[in-house]
């Protein structure tokens, strides 16, 4: 397995990271089957490990933690806060209080004294920035985190954040973890660029779009679908677009000789700006076919091909992009006067 440098952070990271949300309630709800996935992948040489305080309540990073059990200090632990982890409104987004809060939950379940990389789950616009990377800061003082970054921001909240760090005299996010599959390519237009402007780390997730490009049309996203349809739903034009892309992109493969999702992993690792990417397996079938594409290069006639059926900067399906959904455009209140 191959490593690259995570931004400006000093850490060698395997091209490969693996996403752990699939592990627990929300996915492979058996601890011990989970433990050997992560065990496995340890094994092939991913030493990258990503999961959140949300995906199934805690579980996931509970499972991580036995995992890693004896393997620390060769494991690098990405972890993520932000998202609800209640109804209550203060269990959730970017304040010290909440922060400082759930830093130390996350390191009980994680079983660990400290974590390698901290991120915002997502953007919070109702807390400053520089309050978020404030108290942030005081955590990597206190060496509980040694590098904080992003998720899923949009390009301007990625500069602003390293604007808001610089004036005041806070450490700054160094890595940013966005969508980016071939029927995602949105983020090519500014998010990259913005991320290789500030020697940011890239770890990208969703490579097989929810399923799409897992080479098994016919089972794609069958245990997301029933939370977002409109990622699913044949009736809708952009799914047309993506179900016609597909064929193209099938067809592709063949040519190549590459299986579909090899060539869809490949893409991702092909931009230069992108570091590692995100593999969530279920099941240990879905792993070992998974690692099968390690050392899948894609040629720079496949890549030109590629362009055509899907242009560059283009998301076949909005609905599948997390980061447009900003205030702005959500609440007709802030559009109207």
């Amino acid at each position: 397995m191959k490593r690259r440098i995570l931004g400006a952070t000093g850490m060698s990271v395997s091209e490969m990271t693996l996403g752990a949300m699939m592990f627990g309630a929300m996915g492979n709800t058996d601890r011990g089957d989970s433990v050997r996935i992560i065990h496995r992948a340890l094994d092939a040489g991913i030493n990258f490990i990503d999961t959140a305080d949300v995906y199934s309540n805690g579980e996931s990073e509970e499972i991580v933690g036995q995992a890693v059990k004896g393997r620390r200090h060769d494991v690098i632990i990405a972890t993520k806060f932000g998202l609800p982890m209640g109804a209550d409104a203060n269990r959730s987004g970017g304040s010290a209080r909440w922060i400082k809060h759930e830093v130390e939950e996350s390191l009980k379940r994680l079983g660990t004294d400290y974590i390698d990389l901290y991120q915002m789950h997502r953007p919070d616009y109702n807390t400053d920035l520089g309050e978020t990377l404030a108290a942030l800061s005081d955590l990597i003082r206190a060496d509980k985190v040694r590098a904080i970054g992003s998720s899923t921001f949009p390009a301007e909240r990625i500069v602003e954040a390293q604007w808001a760090a610089e004036r005041g005299g806070h450490h700054r996010f160094l890595a940013e973890q966005p969508m980016y599959s071939i029927f995602t390519r949105k983020l090519e237009a500014a998010v990259l660029p913005a991320a290789q402007r500030y020697n940011m780390g890239v770890i990208t997730y969703s490579p097989l779009n929810g399923g799409w490009l897992s080479g098994r049309a016919d089972q794609m996203g069958s245990h997301r679908a029933a939370g977002r349809p409109e990622r699913y739903d044949p009736t809708i034009p952009s799914n047309q677009a993506k179900a016609e892309a597909l064929r193209k992109l099938d067809a592709l493969a063949k040519e190549s000789g590459i299986p579909l999702p090899h060539l869809a992993l490949a893409f991702v690792r092909s931009h230069p700006a992108v570091t590692s990417v995100i593999i969530g397996p279920r099941t240990m079938e879905q792993l070992e076919g998974l690692l099968g594409g390690a050392d899948v290069e894609l040629s720079g006639d496949i890549l030109d091909r590629i362009d055509e059926i899907v242009p560059p900067g283009t998301d076949l399906n909005p609905a599948d992009n997390y980061a447009a959904d900003s205030p702005a455009i959500a609440d007709k209140r802030l559009r109207r006067r």
